[in-house]
Formats: structure tokens, C-alpha cells, sequence
């Protein structure tokens, strides 16, 4: 059978989170919020799901550039595989710290550094556009003239390292301390603080930001802050993509001539006025939320499984995508996507939900009348959804009376 053995990634990657809470439950329960999690796993689900469609993609143009531009024609060999992890590590380090000092790729990187938690779901904050902008360094390596198959290869084995370094509960590791990047270097660079602000762009090797001067050890004396300087306080799925791009554009807004609007996408993300992140929620109605509600809630219960499910699902699409169609992709992308929006929006107790359920029952009806176009199933589906229009407003009410306790209703 073909399958994709990349999808054992997720069950892989899903028990060091959980072996990581249980051992912080105890001595460190405040490295978890379960909100915070579900929050960040969303993220990673979606960017997992975009590399079902894309990741061919980026083969392709690997090699399209190594064999029509390459400047050389390389095979692999044990030097050259240390070379090219250099190289990797290397255009990482620049991929980064730019992304931290320009605002169009700011745009594409912010969603990394939301979270105020810091443990191993953070890792999981990776968008569809960072791995987009990431191709574009990593392009370099193909006109060097490495070949598609070891940049790839390369770029799993690269990109598994920073995983472990996203927790708390690893201290300093002595002399590792000097050649790579560690937790401890990387709760730096996660951290909010003025004396840690944009330090430790490193992704496996510390060694550039010591050469380069952006490196900063972990004081025991300096409590760390992680997060943005100015906190987002929002779990909604869209608005944590895209907030920054409409702050961007409400700072163009204020400009009066094309250049000074085009030149607000490369200044320092330092320079947008912060207030500009209050207007945009003005605008979008966003409220903040600040929720510390425990695990036992029913309305986290229906959210957990959500997730759950949503990982369970993930883990067979990619397994199996040789084998799915793309009409099936799709529908299973869409509905990925509505649940997403719709953990966000029940963490932030948002009454439109019901609507948003409707919508993932009506794609998954559709979806399994196209799969299996029986008329008997047709007839069997359309009568739940005469019943649920007809009886629309007490079966909303029983609805948010099941999903949030009385006293946490809100419009």
C-alpha cells in the first residue's frame, strides 16, 4: 500500500504532548490552560491539512529550480548533508530574525508568538503562510544546487528539532548550551520582556546568534512573560490570522501617498501603532475573553472531542491521501475549518455557533449524498433538516442550555 507515512508524525508528536502535561500537572499545572491548547493545536491542524494539498508543491519547486538554475549539480554525500544543514540552519536564522523586522513577514509569523502559554502545543503554531514564506528562503538551497530529494528530507529531519524545544519543564543543559539552541534559549525568544524582546532566532544551532549579536541568555532572575507585548486575548480561529493584516491596513489607511502605504509592509512591526489592534476590534467586534475555566466543564468536554476527533480524522487523510479523492479532500478541509472556527467561537461563548453547526451538518450531508447518491439516503437526510428548520428556535435554545451554563450566556 501507498501510504504516507508522515501522518505518524501526529500520534507521535500528540503523546509528547501529553506526556508533557501529565508531568506538569502537579508540580507546574499553570504551563497548561486548555483553552490556550485547543487554540494552538487548531492552528497546527489547519497548517497540516494545507500540506495535504501544497507540500507536493514545494517538491516541485525545489527541483524545477536545482535543474533549470542550479548552480551546481550536487549528490548527496556525508560533507554535503552536513553542508546542507548548515546552509538549512543558516537561511533559518535570517528567515527568522526578518521575520520579527519586517511586517509583511511579521504578518505571516505573529501567529507563532499569541500564546501566553509555552509548552509543547505552541510548537503546533505554525500558518500556511509562514511555511509559504519559508519556500521562498529555502529556494536558495536548490539554485546552491542541492537536489529536491535531500532539501525535503533535510527540511523534516530540520523541522522536527524545534518541537522540543518549545517547554518549560527542561531547565539549562549545560555545555549544550553553547552550540545549540535549547528551551531555555528559546523561552527567550518567546518571551514579552524588554531585556528578551527579538533574541534567539536560532532554530537547532545558537552559534548565529552569538556571531550575529541578537543572542541573549535566560536569566534566573527575570521572570518570563510569553506572548505579544500587547496580548491578543481572543481563541477565534480567523481573527488570530488575520488580525495583524487588517492593523496593517488600517495603518496604510493612514498614509497619504502609495509609497508611504507600501512602505508600512516593510518598516519594524515596532512602528504600527499599537492602538491600531483596539480599532480593528472595534470594527470586527472582537472581544477579549480571559477564561480559566477547568477541564470538566461541558462545554470544554464538547470541545476536547472536537479536537480530538479532528486529529483522529487528520492523521487517516494524510495516511490514506493517495487514495482520496480531492472532492473528498476538500469537503474533509471545509469541515475542518468550520470546526475550527466553531471551538474558537464556543470558547468565546458566541450564540452564533448554532448557525455554524447547521453549516457543518448541511457539508456533511452533502458530502455523503455525493459519495453515496442513494435516493433512499437522500430522503433519510432531508427529513432531520425539515425538522431542524421547522423547529429552528426551541431546538437553538435546548442547544446553548446543553453547551453553556446558564450563567455564562452572553450576545
Amino acid at each position: 500500500m501507498n501510504l504516507n507515512i508522515l501522518a505518524l508524525a501526529v500520534p507521535l508528536f500528540i503523546s509528547f504532548i501529553v506526556l508533557e502535561y501529565f508531568l506538569s500537572r502537579k508540580k507546574h499545572p499553570g504551563h497548561f490552560n486548555l483553552h490556550n491548547s485547543v487554540a494552538n493545536i487548531s492552528i497546527g491542524i489547519a497548517e497540516r491539512l494545507a500540506d495535504v494539498f501544497i507540500a507536493g508543491t514545494f517538491y516541485f519547486i525545489y527541483d524545477y529550480l536545482q535543474k533549470n538554475f542550479g548552480l551546481f549539480h550536487i549528490k548527496p554525500g556525508i560533507a554535503l548533508w552536513i553542508l546542507l544543514f548548515l546552509f538549512t540552519d543558516f537561511l533559518w536564522y535570517w528567515y527568522h530574525r526578518l521575520a520579527h523586522e519586517i511586517n509583511i513577514l511579521w504578518l505571516a509569523h505573529i501567529v507563532h508568538h499569541q500564546s501566553e502559554d509555552f509548552n509543547y502545543t505552541i510548537s503546533a503554531r505554525i500558518t500556511i503562510f509562514q511555511a509559504l514564506v519559508r519556500t521562498l528562503f529555502w529556494s536558495f538551497l536548490p539554485l546552491i544546487g542541492f537536489p529536491a530529494g535531500m532539501i525535503t528530507s533535510m527540511l523534516i529531519i530540520h523541522g522536527a528539532y524545534p518541537f522540543f524545544i518549545h517547554t518549560r519543564l527542561i531547565g539549562k543543559l549545560g555545555i549544550l548550551e553553547y552550540p545549540f539552541v535549547t528551551p531555555s534559549h528559546h523561552r527567550v525568544h518567546h518571551a514579552s520582556n524588554e531585556k528578551y524582546l527579538d533574541k534567539n532566532y536560532g532554530d537547532v544551532l545558537i552559534i548565529w546568534d552569538k556571531l550575529f549579536g541578537t543572542f541573549q541568555k535566560e536569566e534566573d532572575n527575570v521572570p518570563i512573560v510569553f506572548g505579544l507585548k500587547k496580548p491578543l486575548k481572543t481563541y477565534s480561529f480567523l481573527w488570530q490570522h488575520f488580525h495583524f493584516a487588517i492593523e496593517l491596513w488600517l495603518a496604510m489607511k493612514t498614509k497619504k501617498t502609495w509609497k508611504e502605504k507600501i512602505s508600512v509592509l516593510f518598516i519594524k512591526p515596532e512602528k504600527i501603532d499599537p492602538a491600531l489592534r483596539s480599532e480593528a476590534e472595534n470594527i470586527f467586534r472582537i472581544r477579549q475573553v480571559h477564561s480559566d475555566d477547568q477541564m470538566d466543564k461541558p462545554l470544554n468536554r464538547y470541545v476536547k472531542w472536537q479536537i480530538i476527533m479532528l486529529l483522529f480524522g487528520l492523521f487517516v487523510v494524510i495516511l490514506f491521501e493517495h487514495y482520496l479523492s480531492p472532492g473528498f479532500k476538500v469537503g474533509f478541509a471545509l469541515f475542518t475549518v468550520l470546526t475550527l472556527i466553531n471551538c474558537g467561537a464556543i470558547m468565546e461563548q458566541k450564540k452564533w455557533i448554532f448557525y455554524l453547526e447547521f453549516s457543518r451538518l448541511v457539508l456533511t450531508a452533502a458530502g455523503l449524498i455525493l459519495i453515496y447518491p442513494k435516493s433512499l439516503l437522500v430522503l433519510l437526510l432531508s427529513i432531520p433538516f425539515v425538522l431542524l428548520i421547522y423547529y429552528a428556535k426551541p431546538i437553538k435554545k435546548y442547544y446553548l442550555d446543553i453547551i453553556y451554563p446558564e450563567e455564562k450566556k452572553r450576545i
